[in-house]
């Protein structure tokens, strides 16, 4: 039995962080170490439902199965139902191309979570202490974090839930040795090989023999900021939402102006450009380029940012500048599912109006040549703009009309069967096919896009 005051100390954990309901039903991970097995004694002995799992990742060997063996006694002896998955992870870390750490916590969590949807849980507890919690601070630290990364470990992430974040690792091997219980240690936690053991085996004593209580002095700090991240998260949020504007196509654009007047720019920035895959350092880069001019671009592995006069354009990477939609002939076409193309040929006569509107083009039939290209501008591209003489750089006609480089980049323009681009769609028509007094028959193009 594990003492009355640990146990009131976890209960009172609980039931201030809102974790668990005495009438749902959890799954503890059970590993067989002190952590774990803490954890399911102690949610037994508070009255909890509990099924316990157990995942053989075999990559200790004889190790591996002894703590397999050990779960199942240990249930076995305390009435837990026990629920056990083997992995082969090494063959699934050389598959998915990620390290055997992060193949054994995907496969886990997988197992878990299809776990609690088999058995109907309510949540899965997990054995994360407070010296875990600090470890997470300090490692922050080390590689550098925000406000979030000084908060630590959260008692509730989703449906993975942290009961013991309250006690610390001596406490519980404290509670084990005075119960009797026994438990089983991971050999690899004891070799500073990694950044969390180096932390706990070499830094963390060091900190100790000049606080004998840091663990604690850093545990409460990091609760302290929960709620000082929380205020500050809200605030970013709001300043986020004021900046940046959306539409339905995933595009973005947000306002320097108010990015600028705003609280903390860098961090509204970074709170908004996090969403399209920008990493911490290139939003570093994007922040001290807003000052450099209009035209910068960056790229994420999912986005394009563009740095324009007086905003910020975001839209979804796409391969469709290399897309040539062919018009064969006369008839309607759906370009794509915002925008289509009518064709029409049309005779030429005292009836026919020859409507100034950039959504309709009119040209000489017999200077225009089918099969008809709608493709995007490209660089290089000239015409002659209607009404003029000489031609015309697209990107450079585009540029006078502040057009930025996506806008350039989305325009499209339609060529005749000798590559001759005879419009720029909703923009001009080119003025070598213009309609004239000798034209017999009118080819017509009606646009509906945005």
């Amino acid at each position: 039995m594990l003492s009355n005051g640990f146990l009131k100390k976890i209960s009172d954990f609980i039931k201030d962080r809102q974790l668990l309901s005495k009438d749902g039903k959890y799954i503890v991970a059970l590993s067989g170490g002190a952590d774990s097995v803490t954890l399911a004694l102690a949610l037994c002995e508070l009255g909890y439902k509990v099924e316990a799992a157990h995942c053989n990742f075999h990559l200790r060997g004889e190790e591996s199965d002894r703590d397999e063996n050990f779960c199942v006694e240990f249930c076995r002896q305390n009435g837990i139902e026990l629920h056990r998955a083997h992995f082969d992870t090494v063959s699934y870390s050389k598959l998915r191309k990620v390290s055997i750490e992060m193949a054994a916590r995907d496969l886990r969590y997988s197992y878990f979570s299809q776990l609690k949807r088999d058995i109907c849980a309510d949540a899965i507890c997990v054995a994360h202490h407070q010296d875990d919690s600090v470890e997470t601070v300090l490692m922050n630290l080390i590689r550098g974090t925000g406000i979030d990364g000084l908060t630590g470990i959260s008692p509730k992430n989703g449906d993975i839930v942290r009961p013991l974040l309250c006690v610390s690792r001596a406490d519980i091997e404290n509670e084990l040795c005075a119960a009797g219980q026994d438990y089983v240690t991971d050999s690899t936690n004891l070799v500073d090989d990694v950044v969390r053991n180096k932390i706990r085996l070499d830094i963390l004593p060091l900190m100790r023999q000049i606080n004998p209580s840091v663990g604690n002095s850093i545990a409460k700090t990091a609760m302290r900021m929960e709620e000082v991240a929380r205020v500050f998260g809200s605030a970013i949020s709001d300043a986020a939402g004021r900046a940046v504007t959306y539409n339905n196509k995933g595009e973005a654009k947000i306002s320097l102006d108010i990015l600028s007047s705003g609280p903390s720019p860098e961090n509204v920035l970074f709170h908004i450009l996090k969403n399209y895959s920008f990493a911490p350092l290139q939003i570093e880069q994007i922040y001290s380029s807003l000052n450099s001019g209009p035209g910068t671009e960056f790229r994420s592995s999912t986005h394009a940012l563009l740095i324009d006069r007086e905003y910020i354009f975001i839209e979804p990477l796409s391969d469709e500048g290399q897309r040539r939609f062919v018009i064969p002939e006369t008839g309607t076409y759906v370009y794509d599912e915002s925008s289509k193309f009518r064709v029409e040929i049309i005779d030429n006569g005292s009836d026919v109006e020859i409507v100034r509107d950039r959504i309709c083009f009119f040209a000489d039939l017999s200077k225009v040549a089918f099969p008809l290209i709608v493709r995007r501008a490209s660089t290089g591209d000239r015409f002659i703009p209607f009404g003029m003489n000489g031609s015309k750089l697209v990107s450079d006609y585009l540029t006078d009309r502040k057009f930025n480089l996506f806008d350039k980049r989305r325009q499209l323009v339609i060529t005749d069967s000798d590559e001759k681009i005879i419009w720029l769609v909703n923009q001009r028509p080119d003025n070598r096919c213009r309609v004239s007094d000798t034209t017999k028959k009118i080819l017509k193009i009606t646009y509906t896009g945005c």
